[in-house]
């Protein structure tokens, strides 16, 4: 099984958010397979496909995204061999650009830091860049909407980590 997380906050006010860029991707890769977001367990909406011979969870926890480790925990005491790939934002990297790691620190986007308080740092992740405006308030930034001239951008990156996350579980 392969568990594949977005990280964001549930409910309209946060849609098109930069905070919200892991729950896009996870439902790009939805699309990619034909998975639908039909159930709610593991504090999360869950839709389940295959991939290549392999089963896929896809979750968009609804802690909010500071409390994604307390879905995560419950995901993995039920899957516990299961591998675990979370799509995140990252203020760090610059618009669009992909990073993807097998393993490594939260950094210091604070969902990834409640992740790893419940379940450790053995995680794969895919962040999304969403760069920095230093004029804004962190918190006010990645909760503030994407722009209409930053749109393709972010429409290319996550349709590319989508691509990204697919091919990593075809290896």
């Amino acid at each position: 099984m392969v568990i594949i997380v977005g990280l964001g906050n549930i409910g309209v006010n946060y849609n098109n958010t930069f905070h919200n860029i892991g729950f896009r991707v996870v439902d790009k890769v939805a699309e990619k397979i034909g998975a639908s977001f039909t159930k709610e367990k593991y504090k999360s909406i869950i839709a389940e496909g295959k991939f290549e011979g392999h089963s896929i969870m896809l979750c968009k926890p609804t802690t909010f995204m500071n409390n994604s480790g307390e879905a995560l925990t419950l995901i993995k005491k039920k899957y516990k061999d299961a591998r675990i790939i979370v799509a995140v934002d990252d203020i760090d990297l610059e618009k669009g650009v992909l990073r993807y790691r097998e393993r490594g620190s939260s950094g210091t986007h604070n969902g990834l830091r409640s992740i790893v308080s419940y379940i450790g740092e053995d995680f794969e992740r895919v962040r999304v860049g969403i760069g920095r405006d230093k004029s804004k308030d962190l918190a006010d930034y990645v909760l503030s909407k994407i722009r209409e001239e930053d749109r393709g951008i972010f429409d290319k990156a996550v349709d590319e980590a989508a691509t990204l996350l697919l091919s990593k579980i075809a290896k």
